[in-house]
């Protein structure tokens, strides 16, 4: 590790009041750094620890890839069979696809889908099941053609889930505990969010919510149960700590084989270069100048990892974030190494700048102050920000009156793949709830003519535009929804909805 090293992690912590991180890294099969920082929530004493555990977000897909490997190897399945005859109840917008969409499709988003489509299906926590999501699939709309590009998408990992549960008899949270936690002696890492909230020593989330943009404004802790739910855990619902972490990156750096096991693997040899091998391009857009040399020269997405280059050598990584909790983690096959970082806060300059700081070290480059220089790549960012929402916010606001008093918006609607909303009037002011969303309820607010602005009870909820449009008699037809944040994380795809009247309502 580099000298003075967890004194540099403190200092980073200190310079973006950051409660509590935890790292681990793994260099030529032994584990060399696993312990925590901090405190697992602001105000309080309570230390993070080596076996204190955080959510570890979209990491986890290479878990849901890892559980579909084991199945090939147990002869269960194959990564080009068609999902449509291992999920009978599996549909895709268009037949064609429907019937051509292998195993391989649902982990290399490439399905034509847009990026983060339906992801309102279960991000806030939804009422619905994985397998109610997988019949909601074949109401969206792709935003492209079959295998056509790449965009990112976490609803086809939710029904990767349902094939492990389906082809193993198993669910998918008993078959990665079993299959995968258990012989590799994980004993903080849990697939069952209810074992997470069971566990007193876990980290809670936090963020900062400035009205305006979130990002800006003091850190503060967030509701933990508001987050992604267990029916998204097999794109991004696990939690473990830095320990766990490390098991987790020998395995993987081992090519499948469990450390001291002897000779016992988890997956083959071919299947761990399967998952590892890029098998769609992702496009390759250069950072600013702050943060430049991480722009990569190749890039592409294999099964629940990404492949590129970091400064011409080959890395493999992912980035995890549930809200209020981010996660990162990178392998260096040619140098058995293994980065992986979480943190209990959304301040990604913190994390990503400590995580190539390491890589620095490690892979022998001259060291440099990544925090810093992502730390300026985060300020831009903010600014620019809040320049879009001035350039979209006052001058474009037109001075206008509602076409219909606040009763004639009110009524119940639905979009063919999110469900029912419910608009409400009372005491002169419109409220809207998504019905399947338990706690996503809010006040709209009058913008301009026919467009509200929707402000959530919770929050961590980003708002929303919501225009009203009209038919020739005057009553609502349709409803359509955009974020009000240019920066919006990509899983509120509000612009995706098109909700229409309910029949009598």
């Amino acid at each position: 590790m580099p000298p003075g090293f967890d004194q540099r992690v403190e200092q980073a912590m200190r310079s973006r009041d950051v409660p509590g991180m935890a790292i681990a890294v793994v260099k030529g099969g032994e584990i060399v750094h696993a312990r925590g920082y901090g405190v697992r929530r602001l105000g309080s004493p309570e230390p993070v620890d080596a076996d204190t555990i955080f959510p570890t977000g979209s990491t986890g897909k290479a878990v849901t890839a890892a559980a579909l490997a084991i199945l090939v190897d147990d002869g269960k399945l194959g990564w080009d069979d068609k999902v449509i005859d291992h999920l009978p109840d599996f549909r895709m917008y268009d037949p064609w696809v429907t019937h051509e969409m292998t195993v391989r499709d649902l982990l290399l988003h490439r399905s034509g889908l847009g990026l983060g489509a339906g992801d309102l299906l279960f991000i806030p926590r939804t009422s619905r099941s994985r397998a109610d999501i997988v019949r909601a699939l074949r109401h969206i709309k792709p935003a492209t053609s079959f295998r056509s590009g790449y965009a990112y998408d976490n609803i086809l990992y939710i029904v990767a889930g349902e094939l492990v549960s389906n082809v193993s008899g198993q669910p998918w949270e008993q078959f990665v505990r079993e299959r995968i936690f258990a012989p590799l002696g994980m004993a903080t890492a849990v697939s069952d969010e209810r074992d997470r909230f069971a566990t007193a020593n876990r980290v809670q989330p936090h963020a900062r919510l400035d009205p305006r943009l979130r990002g800006l404004g003091e850190q503060q802790v967030l509701p933990e149960r508001e987050g992604l739910g267990q029916v998204g855990a097999p794109a991004g619902g696990l939690s473990w700590s830095a320990s766990d972490f490390a098991r987790w990156m020998q395995v993987q750096l081992a090519h499948g084989a469990v450390k001291g096991g002897e000779g016992k693997r988890l997956w083959s040899e071919a299947n761990a270069r399967e998952m590892w091998n890029p098998q769609v391009p992702t496009p390759i857009r250069p950072f600013p100048a702050p943060i430049a040399d991480i722009t990569p020269q190749f890039s592409g997405y294999g099964l629940g990892w990404s492949v590129q280059d970091y400064r011409g050598v080959k890395v493999v990584q992912h980035g995890g974030a549930v809200f209020g909790v981010l996660a990162y983690v990178v392998l260096v096959p040619e140098h058995d190494l293994g980065i992986a970082l979480m943190i209990n806060s959304e301040d990604v300059d913190v994390m990503r700048g400590l995580g190539y700081e390491l890589l620095d070290h490690h892979l022998g480059f001259e060291p440099r102050d990544w925090v810093a220089a992502f730390g300026d790549w985060n300020r831009q960012r903010l600014a620019g920000g809040l320049a879009a929402l001035e350039v979209t916010g006052k001058p474009a606001r037109k001075a206008s009156r509602p076409s219909l008093p606040a009763a004639g918006y009110a009524g119940e609607y639905a979009d063919a793949w999110y469900g029912p909303i419910a608009i409400a009037e009372q005491g002169g002011r419109l409220r809207i709830d998504f019905r399947q969303t338990p706690g996503m309820a809010g006040t709209l607010s009058h913008w301009q003519y026919d467009t509200f602005r929707a402000d959530w009870d919770d929050a961590s909820i980003e708002p929303a535009y919501v225009t009203f449009a009209l038919d020739a008699e005057g009553k609502v037809a349709r409803i359509t929804m955009k974020a009000v944040s240019p920066l919006a994380d990509f899983s509120y795809d509000y612009h995706d909805l098109l909700f229409e009247p309910l029949p009598g309502k």
